[in-house]
């Protein structure tokens, strides 16, 4: 395989966004704040938005791009989703999911951000098997080709590129030459970062859509990452959960008196417009003052 150019090379020219006076500017003012008793209702709050959201999105424009997250943050939520009532309000047919981000594995690794859907949302048998979960089509599902990426030798601004080709193809482009979503779902790391964009990336002073990212020295798995710009943060509604008591330290921070998002890059989403909901143990330390 091929090494990962250290340089993170933009997608593609023509798909670059800009600076627009016209989007919320991150990091000023404050955003919806839900802090809840315990992560399960974290997940039936944020299900329930979700859904909401996707059902308002098919209503309006006869379709919802819902972009997702990896790791355990979504997994209560897919299963609620993929269950009644929620999922019999959704109109699967004419959702499309989208990934925030992914590590540089195949689609069936374990440390692929695409498997906590597989198995919990489309019930691990894929969406267009009887009793295979979510009604979602296969279609429908919009990944990262880290397969393909990996097959053919190619690296991770490759991968980028092509994910970006694909939003041209099939997203809305808003103020800014960015791609829109109905919403976007993101988790907090314990470090504060968001999507694949940790403390002091070089991929905070990017434009490019979509991106490579070198393997994170400071947490496991240390593989490569493929993500889209933090700037969509602010291109469109967005989501964050979170909850346990390991992420109080980082919400401390990230409602803190410091507003530094180089520092805790998911401080980007603490602004009028975005929705926060954490659990209790997530909140311990967010000033009282914020808590509402």
């Amino acid at each position: 395989m091929l090494e990962h150019d250290p340089d993170l090379a933009p997608a593609s020219d023509r798909h670059d966004g800009t600076a627009s006076a016209s989007l919320p500017v991150p990091n000023q003012g404050e955003p919806e704040l839900a802090i809840v008793s315990d992560p399960q209702a974290v997940a039936v709050q944020a299900a329930d938005r979700i859904t909401d959201a996707l059902v308002a999105a098919v209503e309006t424009r006869g379709r919802a791009d819902f972009c997702t997250t990896g790791g355990s943050t979504p997994v209560p939520i897919y299963r609620l989703l993929s269950q009644s009532p929620l999922c019999d309000r959704i109109p699967w047919q004419r959702v499309h999911f989208w990934f925030g981000d992914d590590r540089f594995v195949p689609r069936d690794h374990p440390d692929s951000n695409v498997a906590s859907l597989d198995d919990a949302l489309l019930g691990g048998s894929g969406a267009d098997e009887p009793g295979g979960g979510a009604p979602l089509p296969t279609a429908n599902i919009h990944v990262f080709p880290t397969d393909k990426a990996i097959a053919e030798l190619h690296d991770t601004a490759w991968c980028a590129a092509r994910y970006a080709d694909e939003m041209a193809d099939h997203l809305p482009i808003g103020d800014g030459n960015w791609p829109r979503f109905d919403l976007i779902l993101i988790g907090v790391g314990d470090d504060g970062h968001c999507l694949s964009c940790f403390p002091d990336s070089p991929a905070l002073g990017s434009f490019a859509w979509a991106l490579g990212v070198p393997a994170p020295a400071h947490l496991t798995p240390h593989v490569a990452r493929v993500t889209l710009n933090p700037r969509l943060l602010e291109a469109s509604p967005v989501l964050v959960v979170t909850s346990g008591a390991r992420k109080a330290d980082a919400l401390g921070h990230v409602f803190g008196d410091v507003r530094d998002n180089r520092a805790w890059p998911v401080q980007r989403t603490r602004r009028p417009g975005a929705v926060w909901i954490v659990d209790e143990a997530a909140a311990a330390s967010i000033p009282e003052a914020l808590r509402g």
